[in-house]
Order: C-alpha cells, then structure tokens, then sequence
C-alpha cells in the first residue's frame, strides 16, 4: 500500500518564526514552504489550532489556524490542507462545521477538516474559554463530532444535547468533496475518540510516532469499526514525525545548528532531537508502516529559513513509499 506524506508549515506556534522581525515576512515565510509543498509529491500542508507558543506560552506569533488555511488552500493548487487538529471548545460546532465547508469550497475541495477535544489549558484561559474537566471536554467533542456530521450531510439538522443544540440551520454549501468534507479525527483515546473516528471520521491521527502505541490504537479502532459496520481499510491511519533529514555522512553539528535555529533550549528536552539521517528516517517509516501507518505528518523545524530539508525529505525519503 501507498504510503502518503504531509508537512507542517512554519506557523509560529511551535517557535518556528522566531528569527524573523516582522510579520508580514513571517506569513510570507509560512506560505513559501506551501508553497514548495505544492510542488513536489507531499499530499497535505497542516498547521495547528493554537494561540499561545509551546514549549512555553511566550508573546510570539502564532498565526490563528482557520485564517491560516484559508489563504493557503488559495496560495496552492494541488495539495490537501489541513488543521492537526481543531481545537473543539474554540468553536461552536455548527460554526466549525460552517467554516471548514466554505474552506473547503474555496479549495476546490482540498481541505482536511481536523477536530479534536482540545488540551492547552494556558490559552483556554487565557483567551477567556472556560477550562472543563476531561469528561465535560470530551463529552462535548462527541456531540461536537455528531454535529459537524449532521451540518455537512442533512438539511435541516437538528441536535439537542447536554452541551450543544442546534435548531435547523441552513449550511450551504456544504462542501464539494464528496460525501462531505474529509474529517480528520485527533487523539487516541479508546473509549470516546477512537469510536468516533469509526462512526464518522475519514481519518484518525494517532500522533506520537511510537509504532508500538500505534499498533495497539489501530487494533482497537479495527474492533470499533467491527462493531459499527465500518470498513476499516477506509480510514486513513496518520501518525506525526519530528524530523530534519540530513544526508548519510553529513555532519550533524551542524546541521543541528541550522535546525534549532530561533529555538528555545526548552524545545529540544520536550521534542528531542529531531536531526536524522535519511537511512534513520526510511526505517522509523518503515515501523510505523509495519505498525498500521498509511500517512505519516512530518514537522521539520526551520523551514521558515531553508527549504532544503523539505526538499530532501521529498526526493529521497518520499519516493521509497510510493
């Protein structure tokens, strides 16, 4: 089976645009690496719901993701765009459902509608949301994900819950993509996330990039799918990579110096190191495939200032999984 990639866009959430001053050349910095995607054989660019930086909340730019996806699904012709994932409490459902399918008509149907139940508990409060306990936030991802399947697949939608209603509203259009757009569910939870993405979900995002864990949530979802009467095959498997190929033999000082470039030294303790060589990387894919993956979402760092990782990764690691 065809392995399928993605790429993160230089965003800012993640301290990627750090090293450059103004904000204009930071947006433009996210939409170059689109950009560059479009071009070669990735098959989506993704960027994440959320306000505040990681590894720390810091008063950097991080670009709001639904304005972010909607001037890249118009910046490129070719690739899926996507949200990994939409953060659930930032939106009423009915809205989300409303926006993800203008975007996605405005893409000519190219979007990749991400949802999850939200965790960043600093920029909840923050922006003024209320912060719920676990089950509260995960009982109103399930009626959130019923919803937003309702709004894309009925007329006169209906829904009254513990925490959303909806009375009839009108969502037109409802999309292009067909049956409705592609709903990429994240998280890996047994009991609630992982029955979602069989009752509803196109795709699940089982992130981390750990085969083990990966193969344990892929058997569960099978057994879910099982239950519901759902064909398992057609549900994407994706998983993330933290990785900046560099080639066999290549010197990795200094290539680590290029790929923490702007970064905090907080960022490397909370993600590792991310600089491997092409070989090292061809055998993490090749686990994670064994594993269950069918679509592997890499986050490069630093390529808001060179593209040649992205470049190398495309010619020299994608090609290997066609």
């Amino acid at each position: 089976m065809t392995t399928q990639f993605g790429v993160f866009v230089p965003q800012g959430w993640r301290m990627d645009l750090a090293d450059i001053a103004d904000p204009v050349e930071q947006y433009e910095a996210m939409t170059a690496v689109a950009k560059a995607a479009d071009a070669g054989p990735w098959d989506s660019i993704w960027v994440y719901d959320h306000f505040h930086t990681v590894p720390e909340p810091t008063p950097n730019t991080t670009f709001e993701c639904w304005t972010a996806t909607s001037t890249l699904v118009r910046d490129t012709t070719r690739v899926n765009v996507g949200q990994m994932v939409g953060c659930n409490g930032y939106r009423h459902p009915s809205l989300y459902a409303k926006i993800a399918s203008t975007v996605d008509v405005a893409s000519h149907g190219r979007l990749y509608a991400g949802i999850g139940a939200g965790w960043y508990e600093n920029e909840w409060k923050a922006y003024g949301y209320e912060w719920p306990e676990l089950k509260d936030r995960m009982g109103a991802f399930r009626e959130a994900v019923q919803i937003i399947h309702k709004m894309w697949t009925e007329d006169n939608p209906t829904f009254a819950g513990k925490y959303y209603s909806i009375d009839g509203p009108y969502n037109e259009p409802k999309g292009v993509r067909k049956p409705h757009p592609s709903l990429w569910i994240g998280g890996g939870g047994e009991k609630v996330t992982l029955k979602l993405v069989a009752q509803y979900g196109n795709a699940a995002n089982i992130g981390g990039g750990d085969p083990e864990t990966l193969k344990q949530k892929a058997a569960i979802l099978k057994g879910h799918c099982e239950k519901v009467g759902r064909d398992y095959s057609e549900i994407i498997k994706s998983t993330s990579l933290n990785v900046y190929p560099i080639a066999d033999g290549e010197d990795k000082a200094k290539a680590e110096e290029k790929a923490f470039r702007g970064l905090p030294p907080t960022w490397r303790e909370r993600y590792g190191d991310p600089v491997k060589t092409v070989s090292e990387i061809k055998a993490e894919v090749e686990q994670l495939v064994e594993a269950g993956a069918d679509y592997v979402i890499c986050y490069i760092p630093a390529l808001a200032y060179d593209h040649e990782p992205l470049q190398r990764f495309a010619e020299e690691i994608i090609p290997q999984f066609g």
